[in-house]
C-alpha cells in the first residue's frame, strides 16, 4: 500500500495565488448589469416563484384541515383546489421566465469575455507568446469561459432562490408559530454555513493544485503532440508517456485528496441537517400532542423543511462550484492583467502612404539586460532599393525583422519609417505595410485558399488565384484533387518545404505591401529549389522598399547594399564586388560557403547508386 503523500506543489512558476473574489466579481459585473432590464425582470420573476412555492404547501395545511372524519374529498372548496393547481404552474411558470429572460445575458457575458482575452492575448508582446504554455493558456481560458455560465447559473438558479425562500419560510413561521422554530432553523442553517464555509475554503487550494497539475498535464500533452515527428525521429515515445505521467501522478494525488475531502464534507452537512430535522419535527409534533397546532399546522412544518432541505443540501455542492468557477475565472482574468509591453502611446498616427524609406538610427537592443543582441546598429534603405543583412548564425540578423515589425522596442536609438518613430505610428498601420516572406512558414490547418488569401482577407478569388500564379504556385494547386480547398495539414505538414514558401510568397503578393522582409526565406531549401524561388523572390521585391536576411550569400548578390553584422555589430558594409574586393568578413564567408557548395557535388559522387554503402 503506497504511503500518503502530501499535497502536490503546483508546477514551478506557476505559484497557487490567493483568491481575489470580490476582485473577479467586480471585473465580472459589468458584463452583466449591460443587461439590467433583463437582470431586473430575472429576479422578480425568481422572487415570483419562490412566492409561489412557498404558498404551496400554506393551501396544502388549508386543504387539509378542512376535511374531517365525514367530509370526502369532492367537498372541499373548490377555489382551493384552483388555488393550489394554480401555485404549483405558477412556480414553473416564473422559473422558465427567468430562464428565457436571463439566457441571452449569460451567453452574451461569455461571448464578450471570450472575445476580449482572445484579443487581449493578440495585443501581448512577441515575448509573452514565446514563455507561454500553449495548453495550459488555453485550457485556463476554456475552463474560465465555462467557469462565468456556472457562476451565473448556480447565483441565479440555487443560491438567490434558496435565500429567498428561507426569508419567506422564516418570516411565515415566526407569524404563524412562536420563534422557538425560527430559533432552530436559524442555528441549523448558521452551523450548516460555517461548516460548509470552513472546511470548502480548506478545500480550495486542493482544487486549485488539481487545475494547476491538470493545465500542466494538458501543456506537456499539447507540447508532445505538436512535435510529433521530433518524437518519432528520437523514438521517445515512452520517454514522452513517462513525462507527461509524471504529471498525471500528481494530478491523481491532488484528485485523490480533494475526493476524500469532499466526502467528509458532504458527511457534515448530512449531520447537521438530520439534527435540525429532527429538532423541528419533535417540535411540532408536541405541539399536536398538546393539542396547540393542527395536523395541518404539522403538515405544513414538514412541507418546509423538505423545501428547505432539498436546496440547503445541494447549497454544499453549489457553494463548491462557485468558489470554484471564481478559482478558474480569476485565472482567464489574470490573462487580462498581463501588461501589454507593446502598446500604441495616445498619440500614435497612422504611416503615411507615400514611397517608404527606412531608417536604423544607432540601434541597441537586449532581449535580456545583461545580453545585448544589437549594438548602435544604423543603416537606411532608400524607398524602392533592398539592402541584404548577412552574418553568422547570432549576429543579430533576424532580431531587426521583429524590431521593425515593432514586435519589441529598441532599448536605445530608434527605428524611423519615412522619418516616423515606430513607437509614434499606430502598430496595425506599421504591420499592414510590411509584408514578410520567413524562414519558416507556418500555415494553419485550413485550404490552401484559406492560407493565401490570409495575406488580404477581403481580398476576391480572381486576386487570390492571380497572387498564386505570380509565385507559380497555381499549377501545383490545380494538380491536387481538391485543388484550392485541399487541406494543408497542421502547421503546413502536408506541404513541402518550397511549397509552403510559395504560399508565403503568394501571401506577401496578395498583401501587397510597400515594404518586404525575406528572412532567411530559402535557407530551409535545397539548392533547386532555392534557384526556383530566389527569382521570384527578386521579381516580388522590385519596386519595394526590401530587407533581406540572408545565411547564404549567393542569394544577395544582387542587393543594393549589404550588411555584414558580427556579434550585433555592422562589420562591413557595399555591393558584392566591394565586398570581395575588401578580403574582410564578407569574402572569408564567401570562399568558405563556395568551399561547401563545391564539395557537397563531389561528396554525391562517390556515394553508391544504391544510396547505400557497399559492404
Amino acid at each position: 500500500m503506497r504511503r500518503a503523500t502530501a499535497l502536490p506543489k503546483p508546477p514551478a512558476g506557476q505559484p497557487l495565488a490567493e483568491s481575489h473574489v470580490w476582485r473577479t466579481l467586480r471585473t465580472l459585473f459589468p458584463y452583466l448589469w449591460r443587461y439590467r432590464l433583463r437582470v431586473l425582470a430575472a429576479m422578480g420573476c425568481l422572487v415570483g416563484a419562490k412566492v409561489a412555492n412557498v404558498g404551496v404547501p400554506m393551501i396544502f395545511k388549508e386543504m387539509i384541515d378542512g376535511l374531517s372524519a365525514s367530509q370526502q374529498l369532492l367537498a372541499l372548496p373548490a377555489l382551493l383546489l384552483v388555488l393550489y393547481g394554480a401555485l404549483r404552474f405558477s412556480t414553473a411558470l416564473f422559473t422558465e421566465l427567468r430562464e428565457i429572460l436571463f439566457a441571452r445575458v449569460t451567453q452574451r457575458a461569455v461571448r464578450q469575455v471570450s472575445l476580449e482575452v482572445f484579443r487581449h492575448l493578440h495585443a501581448l508582446s512577441l515575448r509573452f507568446h514565446l514563455e507561454r504554455q500553449t495548453g495550459g493558456v488555453s485550457r485556463d481560458v476554456e475552463r474560465g469561459s465555462r467557469s462565468i455560465s456556472s457562476l451565473i447559473s448556480y447565483t441565479l438558479y440555487s443560491i438567490l432562490p434558496t435565500l429567498v425562500e428561507i426569508g419567506l419560510v422564516l418570516a411565515i413561521l415566526f407569524i404563524k408559530y412562536d420563534v422557538g422554530y425560527v430559533v432552530i432553523t436559524l442555528v441549523s442553517l448558521a452551523a450548516y454555513v460555517v461548516f460548509t464555509v470552513k472546511v470548502s475554503n480548506w478545500r480550495i487550494d486542493i482544487r486549485r493544485a488539481v487545475n494547476e497539475n491538470d493545465s500542466a498535464a494538458n501543456t506537456r500533452a499539447v507540447d508532445s503532440l505538436l512535435n510529433y515527428e521530433t518524437v518519432k525521429y528520437f523514438n521517445n515515445e515512452a520517454w514522452e508517456a513517462r513525462r507527461y505521467d509524471e504529471q498525471l501522478v500528481k494530478w491523481e494525488e491532488a484528485a485523490t485528496r480533494s475526493q476524500t475531502t469532499l466526502a467528509f464534507l458532504n458527511l457534515g452537512q448530512a449531520a447537521i441537517i438530520a439534527l435540525g430535522v429532527t429538532a423541528m419535527m419533535w417540535r411540532a409534533a408536541s405541539g399536536v400532542v398538546a393539542g396547540e397546532m393542527s395536523i395541518g399546522d404539522l403538515v405544513l412544518v414538514n412541507a418546509f423543511l423538505i423545501q428547505l432541505y432539498i436546496p440547503l443540501n445541494f447549497l454544499g455542492v453549489v457553494y463548491r462550484e462557485i468558489r470554484q468557477a471564481l478559482t478558474d475565472i480569476e485565472r482567464m482574468f489574470n490573462l487580462l492583467s498581463e501588461h501589454r509591453e507593446i502598446a500604441d502611446s495616445p498619440d500614435a498616427h497612422d504611416l503615411p502612404g507615400e514611397a517608404m524609406a527606412i531608417s536604423f538610427d544607432a540601434v541597441n537592443f537586449s532581449y535580456e539586460a545583461d545580453r545585448p543582441i544589437l549594438k548602435d546598429v544604423s543603416f537606411t534603405i532608400p524607398p524602392g532599393k533592398t539592402v541584404a543583412v548577412v552574418g553568422h548564425s547570432g549576429a543579430g540578423k533576424s532580431t531587426l525583422s521583429r524590431l521593425l515589425y515593432r514586435f519589441y522596442d529598441v532599448t536605445g536609438g530608434a527605428i524611423r519609417i519615412n522619418g516616423h518613430d515606430l513607437r509614434q505610428l499606430k502598430q496595425g498601420s506599421l504591420r499592414s505595410a510590411i509584408g514578410i516572406v520567413p524562414q519558416d512558414t507556418v500555415l494553419f490547418n485550413d485550404s490552401i485558399f484559406y492560407n493565401i488569401q490570409y495575406g488580404r482577407p477581403e481580398a476576391s478569388r480572381d486576386e487570390v488565384l492571380a497572387a498564386a500564379r505570380a509565385a507559380q504556385l497555381h499549377d501545383f494547386i490545380e494538380s491536387l484533387p481538391q485543388k484550392y480547398d485541399s487541406k494543408v495539414g497542421e502547421r503546413g505538414l502536408k506541404l513541402s518545404g518550397g511549397e509552403k514558401q510559395r504560399v508565403a510568397i503568394a501571401r506577401a503578393l496578395l498583401k501587397n505591401p510597400p515594404i518586404l522582409i525575406f528572412d532567411e526565406a530559402t535557407s530551409a531549401l535545397d539548392s533547386a529549389t532555392e534557384r526556383a524561388i530566389q527569382g521570384q523572390l527578386e521579381q516580388v521585391a522590385r519596386g519595394r522598399t526590401t530587407l533581406v536576411i540572408a545565411h547564404r550569400l549567393s542569394t544577395v548578390m544582387s542587393a543594393d547594399e549589404i550588411l555584414v553584422m558580427d556579434d550585433g555589430r555592422i562589420v562591413e558594409r557595399g555591393r558584392h564586388r566591394d565586398l570581395l574586393s575588401a578580403a574582410g568578413t564578407y569574402a572569408r564567408m564567401w570562399t568558405l560557403q563556395q568551399q561547401e557548395e563545391q564539395a557537397a557535388p563531389e561528396s554525391s559522387a562517390t556515394s553508391s547508386p544504391s544510396g547505400r554503402d557497399d559492404a
